[in-house]
């Protein structure tokens, strides 16, 4: 499960340059720079929740220890 984790982290990162790369700088919120940023907005979103989930389940694991 934690290398599945790791996994769709490193996929979230890779969405997130490939829509940087997409971005239009003078005009971000028109056409194909609107959809990358919430592209961007969602793989950061993604990142945050699996960061979260593995910490989680790091500190269930040591509960279980003791």
């Amino acid at each position: 499960m934690k290398i599945f984790i790791y996994l769709l982290m490193f996929l979230a990162v890779a969405v997130i340059i490939y829509n940087f790369t997409l971005l239009d700088f003078n005009a971000l919120l028109e056409g194909q720079s609107a959809l990358a940023l919430t592209g961007i907005l969602a793989s950061a979103c993604v990142l945050v929740l699996l960061g979260i989930l593995l910490t989680s389940k790091a500190i269930a694991r040591k509960n279980k220890q003791h």
